[in-house]
């Protein structure tokens, strides 16, 4: 087993390496950027290098930087987690010529999956099923469109480059596709380098359903069964469970087959994950599967695998990269109960899952399982901490473990509804919803089912008279503990004569919200709102609800879904109702990748104005009526959130933008 290793990531990934390495005896060393150089897995590593600015170009894929520290450091083996130089051949190649061991498989394996019109051909040959498509290297629009033609519509552009659903497009008719090709292409550069995508037949009812597998480099290979990730919102997973609902022994039989031959035909060596298309329009079949592609590495959704196993994979992966054999044959990995992982991620789901930022004044996750389950939190972030543009927006994983899946689910709608995040918008409330999908948890699934539900699953009712009440109460100070030992400090309750009465002014999204809290004499706090929620009734509280003070603002919490509440100043707010008249504001820190008009252009509401670039993907922003531009931002400007990206002609409301 090795000494010390150097992990070549960040977040939640880099801490759970760092837990199971502990647990072995192995010394680790982290790397950081500016933007992490307080972060969780540099304080729980045992050393940590500096490896530049917060940009991911000029840190986490600088391999030379990473390998650098690796050498400085005394590591025997660099991690690559997921994501960043994970399934980069030619980092493998830089880190096995320094004369270290990179923990994961071979360079000349991850080339032969790396490009999915390349794996697909070789699939194709080891006997493997691949989806109906055009695979071939000539890029030509005429001969794409052809393709897909003869394809039939509707059909998938895909990036033969990377995953995580980027350079993805769904094309419904001709019309449509040489757009929705430079709309593909764009992304696809952006976060590949490689704008050469692929075409593939579209599945009616797809589900997404991968096997993990596992090989070493003594010629052995296992498969730890399947996960099915088909909850997905714009291709990319948000809820995965092991074992798949529905699942044949059949079907189960012939795919992991299938995984296990994939992985031996490429003498694959660590852990990887062969993804298939499951076409269950008629149900699971065992001739209904298509190989898509291979991550040659360890996958964010793992957890539910171990837990379903009650193998650690990581430790695995040490090992396997040590020199040893498997630490189990087939015969011994035994498949039992069901497990759910929820990704929980900075986003508005109700603006088309745009990613958020801000600082996490308030983390707190349930302190035990669900009765009847266990439950694991992977997150590499504290209260605190702040979610950057920089890196992808997740905070978490919630992973469920129980008997069955009924109590697995349950187990996790109980687990969310406990958890409490306040400081960036979050899609806890969209989790809980979708878990208690009647489609969902009836365990039909696939991957339209979010877009399908998605206006169901978004929408989050207004806050009740009592949410809006307990918010006040805090907001006024009435519930505040004392500021000094006096004991009649504690009397919040006492005057002369009358209940002692405090006036206060929230904002709830564009709504403005007065409020009179009274104190009794037995401590008890009665609210009366006023406009826009004018209630008759008062709202009594003795014990205080679940909520969180964070600067400037009270979140209330109700279930999975957390309130969020501006306490208002009443000198400032005149000023907020006159600012900014006219412009249209960036909705996200991003790059503006592309400008459809310009200076004096007359505009529609809906049309498309600019493409903004965030988190290497892109978001269309659309006007939100009818107008002149007055003046729009430029190609290639870096926007912060809020920067007003259009000025309108004459136009005396602001808006804000909506990104699709």
């Amino acid at each position: 087993m090795f000494a010390k290793i150097l992990i070549a990531n960040r977040g939640e990934i880099a801490c759970r390496v760092i837990r199971t390495a502990r647990k072995l005896g192995v010394r680790t060393v982290a790397v950081y950027s500016d933007a992490d150089a307080r972060s969780l897995h540099v304080e729980m590593a045992d050393e940590a290098v500096h490896i530049g600015p917060s940009r991911v170009g000029e840190s986490y894929l600088r391999g030379d930087k990473i390998i650098a520290a690796a050498l400085t450091t005394g590591a025997q083996a660099i991690h690559p987690g997921y994501g960043f130089l994970s399934e980069n051949p030619d980092f493998v190649d830089q880190v096995t010529a320094a004369g270290l061991i990179f923990i994961g498989p071979s360079a000349a394996s991850i080339r032969a999956m790396g490009l999915k019109d390349a794996a697909k051909r070789l699939m194709e040959k080891a006997g493997v099923p691949v989806v109906p498509g055009y695979h071939g290297e000539a890029q030509e629009i005429v001969l794409l469109a052809s393709k897909a033609r003869e394809i039939g519509y509707p059909v998938l552009i895909k990036a033969r480059a990377g995953g995580g659903g980027k350079g993805m497009r769904r094309v419904e008719h001709p019309d449509e596709f040489s757009e929705a090709l430079s709309s593909a292409r764009r992304e696809a550069k952006a976060a590949f380098g490689d704008d050469r995508v692929l075409v593939e037949k579209y599945v009616d009812k797809p589900r997404h359903i991968e096997v993990q597998v596992f090989g070493d480099n003594f010629g052995n290979a296992v498969h730890l069964y399947e996960r099915d990730c088909s909850a997905q919102r714009r291709h990319q997973k948000v809820i995965e469970e092991s074992p798949a609902p529905g699942m044949t022994e059949a079907l189960r039989k012939a795919m992991t087959d299938a995984a296990v031959k994939a992985a031996k035909a490429i003498n694959y060596s660590g852990a990887g994950t062969i993804e298939f298309i499951v076409d269950a329009s008629q149900g699971l079949k065992a001739d209904r599967f298509w190989f898509m592609e291979m991550n040659t590495r360890l996958q964010v959704e793992h957890p539910v695998t171990e837990m379903v196993t009650g193998t650690d994979l990581v430790e695995w992966q040490l090992r396997v990269a040590s020199g040893e054999k498997l630490p189990k044959t087939q015969s011994e990995i035994a498949l039992t109960g069901h497990a759910f992982e929820a990704r929980i991620y900075a986003e508005d789901a109700a603006k088309g899952f745009l990613p958020a930022t801000g600082t996490l004044h308030h983390l707190r996750f349930p302190d035990a399982a669900p009765p009847g389950a266990t439950m694991r939190i992977e997150t590499g972030v504290r209260a605190g901490d702040a979610i950057s543009p920089y890196y992808d927006p997740m905070i978490a994983k919630l992973v469920v473990h129980a008997t069955d899946r009924q109590a697995a689910l349950e187990a996790l709608g109980a687990a969310l509804s406990r958890t409490e995040i306040a400081g960036s918008t979050v899609n806890t409330a969209f989790l809980a919803a979708l878990a208690a999908d009647p489609d969902f948890a009836a365990g039909d699934v696939d991957t339209s089912l979010i877009g399908r539900h998605q206006a169901a699953l978004t929408i989050v009712p207004p806050p009740s008279g009592e949410t809006i009440a307990a918010a006040a109460v805090a907001a006024s100070g009435a519930g505040a503990s004392p500021l000094s030992d006096d004991p009649w400090s504690s009397l919040a309750g006492y005057a002369h004569f009358h209940s002692v009465a405090r006036r206060t002014w929230l904002k709830f999204g564009e709504d403005d919200i007065a409020a009179k809290v009274s104190v009794r004499p037995d401590g008890r706090f009665q609210v009366a709102l006023e406009k826009p929620y004018d209630d008759t009734n008062s709202h009594d509280f003795r014990a205080a609800p679940r909520l969180a003070r964070w600067p400037g603002h009270i979140t209330v919490f109700e279930g999975a879904v957390g309130y969020t509440f501006a306490v208002s100043d009443p000198l400032a707010r005149a000023d907020e109702a006159a600012a900014s008249a006219g412009s249209l504001r960036a909705p996200m820190p991003g790059l503006v990748k592309l400008v459809r008009v310009g200076k004096g252009d007359t505009v529609i509401k809906g049309q498309p104005l600019l493409i903004l670039e965030a988190m290497k993907m892109e978001h269309t922003i659309a006007a939100p009526h009818d107008g002149v531009i007055a003046e729009i931002a430029t190609e290639g400007a870096q926007v912060t959130d809020g920067t007003v990206l259009v000025r309108f002609v004459g136009e005396q409301a602001a808006s804000t933008a909506v990104a699709s």
